[in-house]
């Protein structure tokens, strides 16, 4: 994870700029969000600035949100306003959280960039109630136009740590496989196609 961890501190202070392109597909993400997270409680992994929990938080009760990089989470904290929104910095692989501790967990755009992403599943599965649900709109590369499978090439290069390239398809079968049913889905048009993903855990 170090290798990850460094590539979000050196760009925490640019990443806001750097997702604006993709506002619009945000704004669609967050109307789909707030009606999942009325009322609940709520944790977010890979939070980077806070995005996602400061658009959400007047919906939820309660949102915990982390994120596995200090710069990134310094970022989200100046301008958190707030007092139901919580922020630290917590390794999605080992959470310092109770079994089933939240009603609702996110996690967005971050499967991909993960080296174990099967791990990462595994322990939000635990801390998830088991009648909870699970947020996860990834960015599904494989399925991107040429153009934009060529920034994908440059971005790695630059060392943006891009370790699992889905389609929507075979992202949703990625869950499936781990433990997860998907109960809606869809896909977002974005600078790279935008998969959002509400699933539950699998009946054993």
């Amino acid at each position: 994870m170090r290798e990850h961890k460094n590539f979000w501190d050196r760009n925490a202070g640019r990443y806001d700029r750097f997702m604006r392109k993709d506002r619009p597909a945000y704004e669609t993400m967050y109307g789909l969000i707030r009606p999942v997270v009325k009322g609940k409680t709520v944790l977010e992994l890979a939070t980077g600035t806070g995005l996602i929990a400061k658009n959400i938080v007047n919906a939820a009760a309660h949102i915990e949100a982390s994120d596995t990089s200090a710069e990134m989470i310094r970022e989200a904290k100046r301008r958190n306003h707030s007092a139901k929104l919580h922020f630290s910095v917590q390794d999605m692989f080992c959470l310092p959280y109770a079994d089933e501790s939240f009603e609702v967990v996110i996690v967005s755009n971050a499967l991909h960039i993960v080296p174990q992403p099967e791990k990462a599943l595994a322990e939000i599965h635990r801390v998830l109630r088991d009648d909870g649900v699970l947020i996860a709109p990834t960015f599904t590369h494989a399925e991107n136009s040429f153009f934009g499978n060529s920034k994908a090439f440059f971005m790695k290069l630059a060392g943006f740590p891009l370790h699992s390239r889905w389609t929507s398809e075979e992202y949703l079968c990625f869950l499936q496989q781990n433990g997860w049913t998907v109960r809606k889905s869809d896909v977002l048009k974005a600078s790279f196609p935008l998969t959002y993903v509400e699933c539950v855990k699998a009946e054993v």
